[in-house]
């Protein structure tokens, strides 16, 4: 199997994060989270692959706190996909 990583970041106001966060962890590949205001990375969130339901309902209520913090935010999400390897092999 072939792992690919990569971040995504999205910019957003205080009360859009908890929304956003929420539409990111539903599209899926989510291996963590990462809230920063400025440079400065405000709360940082591992998620398990394939954690859906009751798994990101702790993250979310975090990122709702946080949210009522900070004015302007980055929402950076690592995403992976896990590939299979092709069988080159002719019969």
């Amino acid at each position: 199997m072939t792992e690919k990583t990569w971040w995504e970041s999205v910019k957003c106001d205080g009360g859009q994060v908890v929304d956003k966060a929420k539409q990111l962890l539903h599209e899926g590949n989510v291996r963590r989270v990462v809230i920063k205001q400025g440079d400065r990375a405000v709360a940082e969130f591992p998620l398990t692959i394939g954690g859906v339901g009751a798994a990101l309902a702790p993250p979310l209520a975090a990122i709702g706190a946080i949210a009522a913090l900070v004015t302007e935010c980055t929402i950076e999400v690592e995403r992976v996909e896990t590939t299979e390897p092709k069988d080159t092999t002719k019969v």
